[in-house]
């Protein structure tokens, strides 16, 4: 009974293989013409009034059709730790400003200073800056007071000194 079924498989296999060899297989199906897809009208949507500011800004063409840019990197480098900064002296971070100089004016001592992305700024005494104030401006560095948040949340306030030239094992 067994040897019956396997001998009828085998021949079934057999009989397939010389038709789709010899080409009978492909020709006895009937040929399929391509189907033209229906395509969908475009509705044109409503622009959004010109002063409206809750309606969403036009996407790149690629992100419309649901495809990623392929010039974009798929590992970005930024480090968004936080909200934005503010522009200008309000937006720089104690920890990240470097000391390039300081002149002395008419109006006082002015120390020029920059951030990591090498914008420059000129600085005086009393200028609020963005977790702290300047406190004093000398010919050889600036002394900077700090205000920020330890562990547990309660505001801890230090002194920072920043020097145009560092000291041995002075770290800047």
């Amino acid at each position: 009974m067994k040897l019956a079924k396997t001998s009828e498989k085998l021949s079934a296999i057999l009989v397939m293989s010389l038709c789709f060899a010899s080409g009978i297989w492909a020709q006895s199906a009937p040929a399929k013409k391509p189907v033209a897809a229906a395509k969908k009208p475009k509705v044109a949507k409503a622009a959004p009034p010109a002063g409206d500011a809750t309606a969403p800004a036009a996407a790149p063409k690629s992100e419309a059709a649901g495809k990623r840019d392929p010039f974009a990197p798929l590992v970005n480098d930024k480090k968004n730790s936080g909200p934005p900064l503010p522009p200008g002296k309000a937006g720089l971070v104690i920890a990240t400003v470097h000391v390039d100089g300081a002149v002395r004016g008419a109006n006082g001592m002015i120390a020029i200073v920059s951030n990591p992305e090498q914008s420059v700024y000129f600085i005086r005494e009393g200028d609020q800056l963005y977790d702290g104030d300047v406190e004093k401006i000398g010919l050889d560095g600036v002394t900077f007071r700090e205000n920020s948040k330890d562990a547990f949340g309660k505001p801890v306030e230090r002194v920072v000194t920043k020097r145009i030239y560092e000291s041995a094992g002075e770290q800047q």
